[in-house]
């Protein structure tokens, strides 16, 4: 049996869960995004079966430890539909994008490779395509953006700017100029 996101565990098994998690993103942290699940279970001091109990392989690891990025994501798409200055709400929302990937390369992960197992993941991604689909209908008809921008273009373009972001040692001065690069280029 395999343990989705949204199942409440015992606490024991909450805790192993945990040390699994925090076992994979010392992984991370350290640049190893491989996450191979044997050494997840010894840096977790776990059997390998365990780890497998909880995550069936190294994608569903990574939609546990993308979930909370995720959400905060979709709570800022949901944010950039809201603001009466649809251009503002848009610069936010990619700026948001960008920032949760760099902090959290789980997160981007999933985003760079948008098909997902886990039915949170799932129904967060359907939320984060609604809220970015009312944003870009919005900055359409303002004006703001080309008639042809999809959400799909945005999100490749944001998983891109974070690539090229990664690739140096750039500052936050260069991350707003990539963002501003970007913007000019969806303007009509």
């Amino acid at each position: 049996m395999v343990y989705p996101l949204n199942v409440t565990l015992r606490a024991d098994s909450a805790r192993v869960r945990e040390r699994m998690l925090a076992a994979a993103r010392a992984r991370i942290a350290a640049g190893d995004l491989e996450l191979p699940l044997n050494a997840i279970a010894k840096d977790a001091g776990v059997g390998v079966g365990t780890v497998y109990r909880h995550f069936a392989d190294r994608q569903a690891l990574l939609e546990s430890l993308a979930s909370d990025g995720f959400r905060e994501l979709v709570a800022a798409a949901a944010a950039a539909a809201d603001n009466p200055d649809i251009a503002d709400g848009l610069r936010n929302l990619l700026r948001a994008g960008l920032n949760h990937q760099l902090a959290d390369p789980a997160l981007a992960a999933i985003l760079s490779a948008p098909e997902s197992q886990d039915a949170e993941i799932l129904a967060l991604a359907r939320e984060l395509l609604t809220l970015s689909e009312r944003v870009l209908d919005r900055a359409r008809a303002a004006g703001v953006i080309r008639p042809d921008i999809v959400p799909d273009d945005v999100r490749r373009l944001t998983c891109g700017l974070q690539h090229a972001i990664r690739s140096g040692d750039d500052d936050d001065a260069a991350i707003d100029r990539y963002l501003d690069i970007l913007l000019r280029g969806l303007r009509p």
